[in-house]
């Protein structure tokens, strides 16, 4: 993978770890944005990586868009559809990533940052995290789509109208985030996690993401019975044989992704 600009990339042990690194307060900058987006995708084929986790250098995890560079970029006709499309198609990179993806929130995770959480499989917070929408202070609107994925009604309005962040605790409490953790203890509890994700078949956990993505929209019908043919689908590879003979022996499975 090429190196990067404002996003620092590890792979170890099938886990891929992205750091957003935009100081001071890793906004989504233009090339953040394409980075990650590039990052994401590359990785949805590599068949090394079973897991990503991704999180922010320093003390938040993104403060939201780069209002500063949002100049920069839209400067004339066609320039503000452009740069909405690549926003919305980086949060989609996320979701649509054939890996699992855990969210490790180390601080203030705000706008595109939450939209970014929302977008993520898993969540694992700081006690010093937030989610917020502060649009409203800034004349703008942004992430509420993505916020109604984690939030109810009453809770995401309040956010929305009134700039209030969700503290890590609460987000714990609301069931939100699997877990909140001391700001030392935030990366080995994720890696912790992933490392649990990369141990099972990579098939059945790329496969069992897709299906979650596509089901998530459709009826009780029609979502349960697209589940069953994916779970028919998965049951043929050998990962699915593997698993099963395992099993019988009580010995660990050895998986080969197919």
């Amino acid at each position: 993978m090429q190196n990067f600009q404002q996003l620092t990339v590890e792979i170890a042990d099938h886990i891929a770890t992205l750091t957003l690194n935009s100081p001071p307060v890793n906004a989504l900058t233009r090339v953040l944005n394409d980075e990650l987006t590039r990052a994401l995708d590359c990785i949805s084929e590599m068949d090394e990586v079973r897991v990503v986790v991704l999180t922010g250098a320093g003390k938040v995890f993104c403060a939201g868009a780069d209002l500063k560079g949002r100049a920069e970029n839209i400067k004339g006709p066609g320039d503000l559809p452009a740069h909405s499309r690549r926003t919305r198609e980086c949060f989609h990179a996320i979701r649509e990533c054939a890996k699992p993806v855990i969210a490790a929130i180390n601080g203030a995770a705000l706008g595109s940052g939450l939209a970014m959480a929302a977008s993520a499989d898993i969540l694992v917070v700081s006690e010093k995290a937030s989610l917020g929408l502060p649009e409203v202070d800034v004349g703008l609107l942004g992430g509420c789509s993505h916020a109604m994925r984690l939030f109810g009604h009453s809770r995401l309005r309040r956010m929305a109208l009134t700039g209030y962040r969700v503290p890590g605790a609460e987000l714990y409490r609301l069931g939100i985030a699997e877990f909140c953790t001391t700001p030392e203890e935030l990366m080995p509890t994720a890696m912790e996690l992933a490392r649990t994700i990369a141990s099972k078949s990579p098939v059945s956990t790329r496969m069992g993401k897709h299906t979650m993505n596509v089901i998530e929209d459709l009826s009780l019908r029609d979502g349960y019975r697209y589940e069953q043919d994916m779970t028919a689908t998965i049951g043929k590879t050998e990962d699915a044989r593997e698993a099963q003979l395992a099993f019988k022996e009580k010995r660990l499975p050895v998986f080969v992704g197919r």
